[in-house]
């Protein structure tokens, strides 16, 4: 039993390394590399708090140099991250993370795990993180990865002590450090203990840094040389570094080459004392093990004849190898190396062979119950005897064949099988629980630190090359051809038979007048028919006395529907083709006396309900990515007064803003680039800047004076935040007067906020401004406040994290001529789609802020 589940973990470890590379071909270079690595039988592994925090070029170094078996076990996947690609925030952003992350690691050749911590935004100490964590569910995580990794060293990016500045890089090594003794003992988490057995590192380290103005390196620490060059691959670790690095696009982390001698410290935390290596007085070679003589004897001559030209030439050596390598049986972590061996041996076996095998499906989507058209096709392009024993498919279905296959030709079989109706939609097994703010629910043990789903669908490939049996296994995925892009791979998506998606996260009501709401159905199959079902509730009513909330009464359902008034002229729809889309609408409206609350879409198919809508992400450096979600939308209805309905708008990194004031009944203008140059834009009386305007746009530093002309002249300018630091370095000007845009930034939701004098103008007109409206903010209060301020500034308000000083800049005013500049941190750009209403009705007295006489 306990070696049936070894096997079973180690497949996932190797599909994880694998799936997304299923036909990646090694080339002769990579191949002799592949074959050193069979030497080695020790794995390290990297730990730190999000996507980007890894030491790419130590990961490299490890993973190809020394030839270990690498991991980088990120706790979080990012979710409350900035996004300098595109708009997705939250779990679209996390997806986003966690595949950048992946393709990271397909070029620095580590592997990639998590934990169930969500990333829930900047934190500033490890007590305000472990309260949203739960400590001990994600120490069990870290517990769990160590075991099931079995390293032999634990490398920690960041210290316990605070140097790392964020909240969760402290976190992620106090969890480390503890885990490394949790890991060896028996008492903890024991229902663990099914599936893995204990294990104890040796020793744990800080990978000491020299990041700005914080150099952790010291003379006396550990310092180990990682710049080599690795003629087999053709590149540096500094090199190679760049190159994953660079995949954190969304973070604009793109990286330059770097060459020649680098040096990596550390200091050792717990565990054996070293002189002068991470690995000092721990053996990585078979040599460990007695009884491996005869299959070590194999393996190194192997190395020594592989000739470059004719890997094929390795096959028979390799099958030796592997049988060799199968029949020795010893206990303790031998096993454990065996399974991770035979699994490499195999991949070896086949690239020296040339055996290319792969499974399509003729469509990306695909509906439980319904067939599936697969396309598998065996090659073999090296001169190898191999025979083509039999296929087996979705169900478990056979085909045989006993086919010997012919050098450089293609054999090509089709097969239809209907999917089961009990398939899993193809969604991110951790977004399939309970969503909280601080961990995803995860209940499936297995599933734990994996970074992606287990393949929903796959054809095994029984195989036999050089009288060695193998049951090969490929993903079945969709392949086509982009005019552009040439052949593109994509995953097969499991999906229902249609989705629901509402036009808008949140809906903003300001007066009993009625709203039009837009729900668009999509075909995933043909022949869909059914009844669209809306039903709309309130939440749960709060009073307040000051900034803290208490529920003080539920409705049943029947109050729910009648506060809120749901009309629908036609609720059947029919859509004949596969991708077809109707867009239908209804028409809510509120009461007085209605209270916020949610509306919720189904759709009745052949008396079965689906709920969800899809949400889909494209970048052309990560596979194609989508997430189903309850079709679900927030109505707000806000006491909100407004005094003009023009707004222009120049683009930043991008945000939702536009759309949640056209929700309220603006007329938004984009200033695109040729209309900041030709436009009077003294016909706006308001214009505001998007999230990291400055940071994005050059050409605004070229529209400064016209801008400040503007607001001389009487226009209002809200320049919302922008970042400074390393990715986006503040070097425009911005404001009339100097100001610094600084670090600084309140990341509690529920901070209290202070008002620095109740009178302001921008506190009563047109709406009046109380503590209550800053109710029910998400994540932070604001990022980026401007600090060193000129006497011409007025701050709004003064707020801060528990034990820090205050802070006053997260809005500040200035008059300039007859108009107002506004510089603000406050993260309206979260706060406005979630439907915060007094975010809404602050954000509406600064588009309203008065000219000046």
């Amino acid at each position: 039993m306990q070696k049936n589940i070894l096997s079973l973990l180690i497949s996932f470890f190797i599909i994880t390394q694998l799936s997304a590379q299923t036909n990646s071909q090694l080339n002769s270079a990579e191949i002799l590399h592949a074959m050193q690595k069979l030497n080695t039988v020790g794995a390290v592994l990297y730990i730190a708090a999000h996507p980007d925090d890894e030491n790419t070029r130590l990961l490299a170094y490890l993973a190809n140099e020394r030839q270990l078996r690498t991991g980088y076990l990120s706790l979080t996947r990012g979710d409350g991250g900035q996004n300098l690609i595109g708009k997705e925030q939250g779990e679209m952003l996390g997806l986003i993370r966690t595949q950048e992350l992946l393709a990271a690691r397909r070029i620095d050749g580590a592997e990639q795990f998590f934990t169930r911590a969500n990333d829930f935004g900047y934190s500033k100490n490890p007590e305000e993180t472990f309260s949203f964590w739960n400590k001990d569910s994600i120490l069990a995580d870290v517990v769990y990865t160590i075991r099931k990794f079995k390293p032999s060293v634990i490398i920690c990016r960041f210290p316990t002590t605070g140097e790392g500045g964020h909240g969760h890089h402290t976190a992620s090594a106090i969890l480390a450090l503890e885990a490394f003794d949790a890991a060896a003992d028996p008492t903890k988490f024991p229902e663990q203990l099914k599936y893995v057995q204990v294990w104890q590192a040796q020793r744990i380290f800080w990978n000491t840094f020299n990041f700005g103005s914080t150099n952790t390196t010291a003379p006396n620490q550990l310092k180990i040389e990682v710049g080599a060059y690795n003629s087999l691959l053709g590149k540096g670790y500094g090199e190679i570094m760049a190159e994953s690095r660079s995949m954190h696009k969304s973070q604009g982390f793109g990286s330059a080459k770097q060459r020649g001698s680098t040096i990596e410290y550390f200091k050792l935390l717990k565990g054996d004392t070293v002189k002068s290596d991470l690995f000092d007085g721990i053996s990585t070679a078979w040599t460990q093990f007695k009884g491996t003589e005869k299959m070590q004897k194999s393996l190194t001559e192997i190395i020594n004849t592989y000739r470059a030209q004719s890997p094929e030439k390795s096959v028979a050596g390799l099958v030796k190898f592997y049988n060799e390598l199968k029949i020795i049986d010893i206990k303790g972590s031998f096993n454990y190396w065996k399974e991770l061996k035979l699994k490499e041996t195999e991949r070896l076996i086949l690239a020296c062979s040339g055996l290319w095998l792969e499974a399509t499906a003729s469509d990306y989507m695909a509906i439980p119950g319904q067939d599936v058209n697969i396309t598998s096709q065996v090659i073999i392009r090296n001169k190898t005897i191999a025979k083509l024993n039999g296929l087996s498919f979705l169900n478990q279905s056979d085909t045989v064949t006993a086919l010997a296959i012919k050098a450089n030709e293609m054999y090509t079989f089709k097969h239809k099988e209907k999917l089961s109706i009990d398939a899993k939609y193809s969604n991110p097994y951790w977004l399939n629980g309970v969503r909280n703010s601080g961990r995803y629910e995860v209940r499936d043990q297995l599933l734990i630190g994996r970074p992606e789903n287990n393949p929903a669908t796959k054809v095994l490939f029984d195989i036999t090359v050089e009288g060695l049996n193998l049951r090969v296994q490929r993903d079945v995925v969709y392949k086509f051809t982009d005019p552009v892009k040439g052949e593109i791979y994509r995953p097969l998506e499991i999906l229902p038979p249609a989705t629901v998606n509402i036009s808008d996260k949140a809906f903003v009501f300001v007066d009993t007048k009625p709203k039009t709401i837009q729900f668009t159905i999509k075909a995933n199959a043909n022949n869909v028919e059914g009844d669209l079902q809306l039903i709309a509730y309130e939440n749960i009513v709060f009073k307040s006395t000051t900034q803290e909330l208490t529920p003080i009464t539920n409705y049943d359902l029947t109050t729910f529907k009648e506060n809120w008034k749901i009309e629908i002229k036609n609720s059947k729809f029919k859509l004949v083709n596969k991708g077809d889309e109707i867009m239908m609408e209804a028409i809510v409206t509120p009461t007085k006396i209605t209270k916020d609350g949610q509306i919720s879409a189904s759709l009745m198919i052949n008396n079965i309900s689906y709920n969800q809508s899809i949400s889909r992400i494209e970048y052309d450096h990560i596979p194609y990515q989508f997430i189903l979600s309850d079709a679900r939308a927030t109505l707000v209805n806000i006491d909100l007064k407004k005094i003009d309905n023009q707004v222009a708008y120049i683009p930043g990194a991008g945000d939702d803003v536009p759309a949640c004031l056209k929700q309220i009944g603006y007329n938004v203008t984009m200033l695109t680039d040729e209309l900041l140059m030709t436009e009077d834009l003294s016909k706006y009386k308001t214009i505001v800047t998007g999230i990291r305007a400055y940071n994005t746009n050059e050409r605004l530093q070229v529209y400064y004076n016209k801008l400040m002309d503007y607001v001389k002249q009487g226009g209002n300018l809200i320049v919302q935040y922008n970042t400074n630091s390393r990715v986006g370095p503040m070097v425009a000007k911005i404001g009339p007067y100097p100001f610094t845009v600084s670090r600084e930034r309140v990341t509690n939701e529920n901070a209290e906020v202070r008002f620095k004098s109740d009178t302001l103008k921008v506190l009563n007109y047109p709406n009046k401004i109380t503590p209550y409206d800053f109710i029910g903010w998400v994540q932070e209060r604001g990022i980026y406040f401007a600090t060193e301020l000129g006497p011409q500034y007025q701050t709004v308000f003064s707020m801060n994290d528990p034990n820090e000083k205050p802070q006053e800049g997260s809005l500040i005013i200035a008059q300039y001529g007859k108009g107002n500049f506004v510089y603000t941190g406050l993260a309206f750009f979260r706060e406005l789609p979630a439907g915060v209403p007094g975010a809404y009705r602050l954000f509406v007295n600064l588009l309203s802020l008065p000219p000046h006489p």
